[in-house]
């Protein structure tokens, strides 16, 4: 070979040969690396739920199986139930602290750490599930859920809802107010300090505690979702009357990362994870929907199903206002979440009474 063909060629070579390089070194106008060039990412999801517990363990189930079909094996979430990593109601602090990467839970368990938490996770008499997720993404909630989040390093998505819940399930019946007096209930949220004023004792247990506290009398009512868990959970056999809801119309869940953890993924992962936090929300309302329509028939004959009376529901409303107000002067995030709150609750429900609200009183 010719001098001259060899270095013509050994100059090709090494021009293909960075072109190649640079090619694999292409970032995103962010600096984050293409999904397509990633490294696979690994993520340690802790939930506050059963292993494949229905409708909120099997949705975040699904969440993480999206996740890593949209981004091509790419990004995988493994789940882990309660108290496999950490206990139900540790996920908060376990994540906060960077010991797991995100949880899955209900955001009205960590009013605790802030008391506006429990307006996110929804609020008494408030909005339904539709409504809370508009105020989240339209009206200004997401801005400040998370802007509160951050300082526990924390970033949350909305990931799942319930629908409307029911009031829950009681030993005895109850005919009016004083019959609420020193019992002992399983409500947590916003929910639990309006009973509290009406005489009850509040109680915050996890999901695998509930059954046996009302069995053995350690609690003498408990709320949970609806027909459809509540059935599953067993709590017919614990107690004969049911009551229609009030306390939570519209609870949101929570997919919830750290926050430093979140900003080290690629711009592609973040928007799969968005997306199918979506996904998962509106499947997960829906199958509440379907399963608890159909529970309803099945409860057994000796369930009593009741509506509170008037005037519980009337001490209730004034418990509530008297609740928001000491909580707006205890807390100025509070205040702040609140006055967003009720800007869209004003808003839209103009246009809900003549909308939603007129068509279902014409449909029935």
């Amino acid at each position: 070979m010719k001098r001259r063909d060899f270095l013509s060629g050994s100059v090709l070579g090494a021009t293909i040969a960075l072109s190649g390089c640079h090619r694999e070194e292409e970032v995103n106008d962010d600096g984050s690396t293409p999904m397509n060039k990633a490294k696979k990412v690994t993520l340690k999801l802790a939930t506050s739920w059963p292993a494949h517990f229905p409708i909120m363990g099997t949705g975040v189930d699904n969440f993480a199986k999206r996740c890593f079909e949209l981004s091509g094996g790419s990004l995988e979430i493994k789940i882990f139930p309660k108290n496999i990593l950490v206990p139900a109601l540790q996920v908060f602090d376990a994540t906060s602290a960077a010991q797991i990467d995100a949880f899955h839970s209900g955001v009205y368990y960590w009013k605790g750490k802030n008391s506006a938490f429990s307006i996110f996770g929804g609020m008494p008499l408030g909005l339904t599930s539709e409504e809370m997720i508009t105020w989240m993404k339209f009206g200004g909630g997401y801005e400040l859920w998370r802007e509160l989040y951050a300082k526990f390093n924390l970033y949350p998505l909305i990931g799942g809802t319930t629908g409307p819940q029911m009031g829950g399930w009681f030993k005895k019946e109850i005919k009016t107010l004083s019959d609420l007096k020193g019992l002992k209930m399983r409500i947590p949220g916003l929910g639990g300090e309006v009973m509290k004023k009406l005489g009850v004792n509040p109680v915050l247990l996890p999901a695998g505690e509930i059954y046996t506290s009302l069995e053995r009398g350690t609690i003498d009512a408990t709320e949970w979702v609806g027909p459809a868990l509540d059935t599953m959970m067993g709590f017919s056999k614990a107690a004969d009357y049911y009551y229609t809801g009030w306390h939570e119309p519209g609870s949101i869940l929570e997919i919830t990362f750290n926050k430093a953890r979140w900003e080290k993924l690629n711009v592609e992962h973040k928007a799969i994870i968005t997306a199918a936090s979506e996904e998962m929300t509106g499947n997960m309302l829906q199958e509440f929907r379907y399963k608890n329509a159909r529970a309803l028939q099945e409860l057994p004959k000796n369930v009593q199903i009741k509506t509170f009376p008037k005037e519980i529901m009337d001490a209730a409303k004034v418990a509530l206002h008297e609740v928001i107000n000491d909580e707006s002067k205890k807390s100025e995030d509070f205040k702040r979440v609140l006055k967003s709150y009720e800007s869209f609750y004003t808003l839209n429900k103009i246009y809900d009474d003549i909308s939603t609200r007129n068509f279902l009183n014409i449909r029935s």
